[in-house]
């Protein structure tokens, strides 16, 4: 092997992987529409995000969420939104998948230079807490009268904001950060091994 092959390696390899998770977040979101906590899916998709970012870097991680969004959008996850406000609603799905990739990425690169587990486990968490904290965001900026009045239909009263936490993203959000901190980490790991015995 010469040293320029040598030195595209790396590359070709962030690359195959890219690919083979971006597949993988695919399926994973359209299995997801169908298992539902409340009104939305769960977010399976966030373990090969997390993967992609703390392996590949910050841009592929950004890329696996920017291709969650768009499946979210393709699949219908985002319905009830798409008949308040189509641009909001596009902006709001793609930013919060493109942002919780990047932002795992960025932490994990950052905490590996001291610890990879702390970075893998943080990565972990970053990723799933800035999806719904997005979401959330988006919710208050784009959807809010029509969320203060599911909220008084699910008998919340007058608290849209209370809702939102708790109708909204409370289960999934949960869910979600409980089943990233667990497998993320344990695939980062193994991911990594298997390159040292390469």
């Amino acid at each position: 092997m010469n040293e320029q092959t040598k030195r595209l390696s790396p590359s070709i390899q962030h690359l195959t992987l890219g690919a083979i998770l971006t597949a993988l977040v695919v399926v994973l979101q359209l299995l997801g529409s169908f298992i539902h906590l409340g009104m939305f899916s769960i977010s399976l998709v966030l373990i090969p995000i997390v993967v992609g970012a703390a392996t590949c870097g910050p841009w592929i991680g950004a890329w696996l969420g920017f291709v969650f969004g768009v499946t979210v959008l393709v699949s219908g996850d985002a319905a009830a939104f798409w008949a308040i406000n189509v641009p909001g609603t596009i902006l709001i799905v793609l930013l919060k998948g493109t942002l919780c990739g990047l932002g795992a990425g960025l932490v994990y690169r950052w905490l590996a230079r001291w610890n990879r587990y702390a970075a893998a486990f943080a990565a972990a968490i970053v990723c799933p807490v800035v999806n719904t904290g997005v979401f959330l965001v988006g919710c208050g900026l784009f959807f809010f009268e029509t969320v203060a009045g599911w909220a008084a239909a699910a008998g919340f009263g007058e608290n849209a904001v209370k809702y939102m936490f708790l109708g909204l993203a409370g289960g999934n959000f949960l869910f979600e950060l409980g089943f990233n901190i667990v497998l993320s980490p344990i695939i980062v790991r193994l991911l990594e091994l298997s390159k040292k015995i390469r």
